[in-house]
């Protein structure tokens, strides 16, 4: 006879475990210590199965009825209660209407399956996210076939991670892309924008092989709408730094140009502002340049703190200016600066393979470097010579002297050890040796 919920409350324990039959295979087993469990026979593939829902009262008589129901009409399609009660995944070649009853069996039937199989699926998420994945790149392909590994490294920890990391990789889409892209442009660094969009294009392109995704959304931006090499936004790389000044020291420039366009280079001035620059802004003692407001874009005055190769650079051109007020007088008429084209004049006899690379894009070299390595944002753009609007803009009375002279003297050595490597070249007693004396 079918069980009854008066007859379940009567069933009492006996030295062993006994079982009583309700219907289609399902009953209840008393133990000695007197719990009593559903479980259900059932036949599948010729074989046949047993499966346990939990005890009695907390799954009822009616609940272990609809239970067993499911169960059966899972069997009849070929999956096992059994399997799917202890955690197994669900088979993935099944129809998608019996995959979808399955899980819906565990979870109303399998609370600890289900537990087991969320856990899984946390962990197996947790190894397809972009920062799990991102590094597995890096360290299994990126790393072992470029040179340029750091900066790799650098773009996806500064950049890449902080936007998109949580995500899985086949969740990233292309605005994901251009928000990364767009905020490191907001730096002032397109260059380095393109250059996030190309490792990201390698990466997702390895992730494709590895069927994490079936999308690049890097690939479908095309690299002239992030950054285009007009000579406006060229930066140099840390390699075209060392070409391009050690091909400027080898020339057979006027030696106070090649001092100049190296000082454009470290100081982050504006060509203008340094060939017009007059002896009485120069504080050497101090070690500051100060450059009046009339002279200044912003009609504000700037002060540029300078480094010590600056100090020497300066102290150089002293000595070849003679007695005349400017830092460049001209050859011609030294009661004048020397004209606005005289550096372009010089640069463009080089042989520098940068193409549309123009004196201009010094300051967009060093804002790209100091940027790629963590300064802070506000020092560059004061060195820059930018007002920064809004409430930001207040604390910009400070200008964060100190602060631009360490950022300043850091770029200056960077800038040397650039042209140290590679080839030997004589430029001065700047640097290091200067320091020293």
């Amino acid at each position: 006879m079918a069980l009854t919920e008066a007859k379940l409350k009567n069933l009492k324990p006996a030295a062993k475990p006994y079982s009583c039959a309700d219907s289609e295979g399902l009953f209840i087993e008393v133990m000695p210590g007197g719990t009593k469990t559903w479980r259900l026979r059932y036949r599948l593939h010729a074989k046949q199965e047993k499966v346990t829902l939990g005890e009695y009262p907390t799954w009822s008589l009616a609940d272990a009825r609809r239970w067993r129901e499911g169960a059966k009409d899972l069997s009849k399609r070929g999956v096992s209660p059994m399997a799917l009660t202890r955690g197994d995944p669900v088979p993935p070649d099944l129809p998608a209407a019996t995959i979808e009853q399955a899980t819906q069996f565990i979870e109303r039937w399998c609370p600890r399956a289900s537990a087991k199989q969320k856990a899984a699926e946390q962990v197996q998420r947790g190894t397809n996210t972009v920062e799990a994945f991102a590094w597995r790149w890096f360290e299994e392909i990126a790393k072992p076939a470029t040179s340029n590994a750091r900066n790799i490294e650098r773009v996806l920890r500064k950049d890449v991670i902080p936007a998109v990391g949580r995500k899985l990789v086949d969740e990233v889409t292309v605005e994901d892309v251009l928000h990364i892209t767009d905020r490191i442009k907001a730096r002032g660094a397109d260059q380095m924008a393109l250059q996030t969009r190309n490792v990201l294009k390698r990466m997702f392109a390895y992730a494709i092989a590895r069927q994490k995704t079936q999308f690049n959304p890097a690939a479908a931006i095309e690299a002239k709408f992030i950054a285009t090499a007009r000579s406006r936004d060229v930066a140099l790389t840390a390699e075209e730094i060392g070409k391009l000044l050690r091909a400027i020291y080898q020339s057979s420039i006027n030696r106070a140009y090649k001092l100049g366009l190296h000082l454009l280079m470290l100081c982050m001035v504006r060509k203008s502002e340094l060939i017009e620059a007059r002896w009485t802004e120069l504080d050497f003692e101090r070690r500051e340049w100060t450059i009046p407001a009339e002279r200044m874009k912003k009609d504000k005055a700037h002060v540029v703190p300078l480094s010590d190769q600056a100090v020497a650079m300066f102290e150089e051109l002293r000595a070849l200016a003679g007695d005349f007020e400017w830092v460049f007088p001209s050859r011609n008429d030294p009661r004048h600066p020397i004209s606005k084209s005289t550096l372009n004049s010089a640069i463009r006899g080089l042989e520098f393979d940068v193409q549309d690379f123009v004196i201009h894009d010094f300051r967009r070299t060093a804002s790209t470097h100091l940027n790629e390595h963590d300064f802070n944002s506000d020092w560059i753009e004061k060195a820059l010579a930018h007002e920064t609007k809004g409430v930001r803009g207040v604390y910009n009375k400070a200008e964060w002297k100190e602060s631009r002279r360490q950022m300043l003297q850091w770029w200056a050595d960077f800038v040397d050890n650039q042209i140290e490597e590679g080839r030997k070249v004589i430029i001065g007693r700047f640097g290091k040796a200067h320091r020293a004396a």
